[in-house]
C-alpha cells in the first residue's frame, strides 16, 4: 500500500502493476513499453512509454482479477486503488486551496512521472535479450541493465 500512496498524488498508481509484473518480466525485449530502443529519443520514448505501460499494466491486473472470478472494475483492482487515492487526493486540495492549485498538481504529477520515465530510458537504452530458439528471450542478466550504484546517482534517486 505505501507504493499505491506515493504513487497516487502523481496519478501514477499503475507502476508498481506494470513495473514489477511487466517490465521486469520482459525488461530489454520487443515486449517491454519501458525499455528504450537504440536510437529512440527520450521525448518519442516518454510518448510511447506513458501509455503502453497504461495498457500492460490494465491487462495484467485484469487477467489477475479473472483468474480470481472478479472484475477488472472491482475494488481489489490495484490500479483501481489508487486512481481513487488520486481523485480524493486532488478533490482535497482544490477544496483546500482552490481550483488554481489543479495545474500545479497536473504539471508536477507529470514532472514527477517522467523522472520515473527518464530512469527507465536511461536504465535501459539500447539493450536488448537475444532470442532464443524456442521463441522465448535469454534469461536477464545485470548487462542488460546501465544501473549505477554511485553515490550521487544514489542520492540524486533516493536509493
Amino acid at each position: 500500500w505505501l507504493a499505491k500512496i506515493i504513487l497516487a498524488p502523481t496519478g501514477y498508481g499503475h507502476f508498481t502493476i506494470e513495473h514489477n509484473r511487466g517490465h521486469h518480466r520482459d525488461v530489454a525485449t520487443p515486449d517491454d513499453p519501458a525499455s528504450a530502443r537504440m536510437g529512440e529519443g527520450i521525448w518519442r520514448f516518454a510518448l510511447r512509454e506513458y501509455p503502453g505501460a497504461v495498457r500492460r499494466a490494465w491487462k495484467l491486473e485484469r487477467s489477475r482479477l479473472e483468474r480470481l472470478g472478479l472484475s477488472a472494475w472491482s475494488l481489489q483492482n490495484e490500479i483501481l486503488q489508487p486512481l481513487l487515492i488520486t481523485i480524493i487526493f486532488y478533490i482535497g486540495m482544490v477544496v483546500w486551496l482552490g481550483w488554481r492549485v489543479l495545474p500545479f498538481l497536473v504539471l508536477s504529477g507529470m514532472w514527477a512521472n517522467f523522472q520515473l520515465t527518464s530512469a527507465n530510458y536511461v536504465e535501459h537504452y539500447g539493450l536488448l535479450r537475444r532470442k532464443l530458439a524456442d521463441g522465448s528471450f535469454e534469461r536477464c542478466q545485470p548487462h542488460h541493465s546501465w544501473n549505477s550504484n554511485h553515490m550521487f546517482s544514489n542520492w540524486a534517486l533516493f536509493h
